[in-house]
């Protein structure tokens, strides 16, 4: 089965269990003739014949843009116009529907695209050189020269978007429509504001105007690596979903500072809107830390032999202290992945994004991905909607403010905006957090880029070799400090169906004797047993609860503490 979005609500989230397929959008992809047309003779739909074939995938002498990254599972393309002498952070991205023939979702590599994030890999893809191409001829033929371009780039409101319309492997007929954001500018806040929820003592970093940031790289669909005069920042924003931003600001300048901690942002940066006279906080800069993250270090040091131990339990022993002042702050980390740690100067790590968002589903605790499961299940048009209204019920009863936390303005909430962890104690949440560091700690000490072989979501430049929780490089007595943090973990949809390449395949079934409707039926009985083991758990919570019986270290874990104290223990007996 291709990777596709319409394999997320069929196959990759709960959703499967109950999920009714835009029959449609499923026969555009899969047979994109009409019913009723006459079906042309195989050497029409050939790779072999010259008409349906990409004119060239050779980049211009002299491109005029950029790719720097995919998003949206293979929708969404983060592009610089690299002719501009200072280009400001507008992140104007160019978006790909999803739905597009056989012959273009393969000569455009779009299944690949899907999983492929990173600047080096996808600028290899034909899609990411086709775009460079489009947007050539769409530049000289559409402006009289560079000057009116940057007029017109310079005037569009943050986060709009170039979408690509009647997608053709001739680049001189695909359609480029300006998509203007003008939805996005009316929702971001003036300072004034933020000051009226956040109260006049609120630590405001200095402000600084947003066409004095210039943009180097986009590292992420949030973040980019931009220039304010002489020096490196990373400037972090959202297209969509201000109110993370907001809350991620806020949390930023009023936690304890720690070590092993982002500093405090270091600007907030505001855009004049392009209607009336708002000033709006468009996001925040922060300081740079150039060694990477632990998803790209831990690999490539294990494969060079320069993984050491010393290096492991330090990390692993800054990571665990950092968890524990976050808890003890009165906050909780839901994001705790390897991309999320990056390394300092010193090679000591920093955690970084407080949107609060959480990780992909399956990837938290079970007692989060529980909560998750009815969340989505609750939320997703695809489900019938009798079943839907089941899981609201279930969704009101776990945070009865679900819909207010749901809407897109920003209301200044206490807890952020996920409701898996919102629902949870403070005592629930940080046996959360062990959970999840059981599978960081797995991770530093097996080398690998993260918990699964081959994730749906991203796949990595190193791919891990093993999944968690198999063994082969962590020492015992760590191994029984993991399987500890981890105990009541549950197996995953990657033991039955994975990722393979760009397909989706089942792990039982030799590959030539499967069909989509194979990996679609096997997802669904999956995923029916998993949600309904989540509803007895849930269940069960909230029956001991009403009674006072429920222990919120339900599964045992030892505390943030206890984790420290153990890896303190063998790192002194260790080294």
């Amino acid at each position: 089965m291709d990777l596709s979005t319409t394999a997320i609500g069929e196959v990759v989230h709960p959703t499967a269990a109950f999920c009714q397929p835009d029959l449609r959008n499923r026969e555009a992809l899969e047979n994109p003739c009409p019913a009723d047309s006459v079906v042309e003779p195989a050497w029409e739909n050939s790779h072999l014949n010259p008409k349906n074939r990409i004119d060239s995938l050779d980049l211009p002498q002299n491109p005029l843009w950029r790719v720097d990254g995919c998003a949206g599972l293979g929708t969404q393309y983060y592009i610089l116009p690299i002719f501009l002498h200072k280009i400001p952070p507008l992140r104007m991205d160019v978006f790909v529907s999803d739905f597009q023939t056989p012959l273009i979702r393969e000569q455009l590599e779009l299944h690949k695209a899907f999983h492929t994030k990173d600047a080096n890999r996808l600028s290899r893809l034909a899609i990411a050189k086709h775009i460079v191409r489009i947007l050539q001829n769409w530049t000289t033929s559409e402006f009289k020269d560079f000057a009116a371009f940057e007029d017109f780039y310079r005037g569009v409101p943050f986060g709009s978007r170039l979408v690509l319309e009647d997608m053709s492997l001739d680049v001189r007929q695909v359609r480029i429509k300006v998509g203007l954001n003008h939805d996005l500018e009316h929702k971001l806040l003036p300072l004034s504001r933020l000051t009226d929820l956040w109260g006049l003592d609120f630590p405001f970093p200095q402000v600084i105007d947003f066409f004095d940031l210039h943009v180097v790289s986009v590292l992420h669909d949030s973040v980019c690596l931009v220039r304010i005069n002489d020096q490196l920042c990373i400037f972090k924003a959202l297209t969509s979903g201000a109110k993370y931003l907001y809350h991620e600001l806020k949390t930023l300048c009023t936690i304890e500072p720690h070590e092993n901690i982002i500093v405090r942002p270091l600007h907030i940066v505001t855009k004049r809107c392009n209607f009336g006279t708002k000033r709006a906080v468009a996001g925040f800069t922060t300081f740079y830390h150039s060694n990477g993250t632990l998803r790209d270090v831990l690999p490539l040091s294990r494969a060079h032999g320069q993984l050491r131990r010393v290096d492991q339990l330090k990390w692993s022993i800054q990571l665990t202290k950092a968890l524990d002042h976050l808890t003890r702050s009165g906050t909780y980390y839901p994001d705790l992945r390897l991309d999320n740690i990056v390394l300092s100067e010193n090679f000591n790590v920093v955690m970084v994004d407080f949107e609060q968002r959480g990780v992909w589903c399956e990837f938290s605790a079970p007692e989060v991905n529980a909560i998750e499961y009815v969340r989505l299940i609750a939320t997703d048009e695809c489900v019938p909607e009798p079943v839907r209204e089941k899981y609201r019920m279930l969704l009101q009863d776990l945070v009865p403010s679900y819909e207010s936390l749901d809407d897109e303005r920003y209301a200044n909430p206490q807890n952020g905006f996920n409701l898996p962890w919102i629902a949870l104690s403070a005592a629930e949440q940080e046996a959360a957090e062990v959970y999840m560091l059981g599978r960081v700690l797995w991770c530093i000490f097996e080398g690998v880029s993260g918990p699964q072989k081959a994730a749906v979501w991203q796949s990595y430049r190193w791919e891990p070799d093993i999944e968690f929780p198999e063994y082969r490089r962590t020492p015992p007595t760590i191994r029984s400090l993991i399987d500890e943090c981890t105990k009541g973990r549950r197996g995953t949809l990657s033991n039955v169906i994975m990722r393979r390449h760009s397909k989706l395949i089942l792990t039982a079934k030799d590959i030539k004797e499967q069909s989509a409707d194979n990996v679609r039926g096997t997802a669904r009985r999956f995923w029916s047993a998993e949600v309904e083991e989540a509803e007895k758990f849930l269940a069960l919570r909230s029956s001991q609860r009403l009674k006072g019986t429920w222990n919120d270290n339900y599964f045992g874990r030892p505390t943030l503490r206890q984790v420290l104290e153990a890896l303190e223990a063998f790192q002194a007996e260790a080294l």
